[in-house]
């Protein structure tokens, strides 16, 4: 659960240290400009801006009684902050595995990716489609309602 929030530590810890210096060196307002910078990414990647998880199994279950997709993601990747953004709120009609705090989502990940664990991956009636355009899951979506 921690490995979500590295990122976005990061982000915070190096804006404040460069705000701390130019505090230091008198000039306040550059540094809440610096803050505000730095701010911006770290809430971007933080599991925050994403609907809650479930766990790979729950989301199949709940996928196959809805038939909406089940989204597998991982925070900090910047395809899956822009599927996320792109879908507005539809995205809370998504089914969400976090890969990085479920192993077996992590697995249904490299087992549609020859390996490799490439989010998003879009689950559509069982059939996993890797980097989608965020209207055709819009699309998608809607089709399921």
């Amino acid at each position: 659960m921690m490995r979500a929030w590295i990122p976005p530590i990061l982000f915070t810890l190096s804006g404040s240290a460069v705000a701390a210096e130019l505090i230091r060196q008198g000039n306040p307002w550059g540094a809440a400009a610096v803050l505000v910078v730095f701010a911006l990414p770290a809430g971007v990647n933080s599991p925050l801006i994403f609907p809650k998880s479930v766990g790979a199994a729950e989301a199949q279950r709940r996928s196959a009684a809805d038939g909406r997709p089940v989204v597998f993601w991982r925070p900090g990747c910047t395809y899956c902050i822009r599927l996320r953004m792109r879908l507005g709120r539809n995205a809370r009609r998504l089914h969400w595995v976090d890969i990085w705090r479920d192993p077996e989502g992590a697995a249904v990940v490299r087992a549609a990716n020859e390996g490799n664990e490439t989010v998003p991956t879009v689950v559509v009636a069982g059939r996993p489609h890797v980097n989608p355009d965020p209207a055709w899951v819009r699309a998608q979506l809607s089709s399921s309602a």
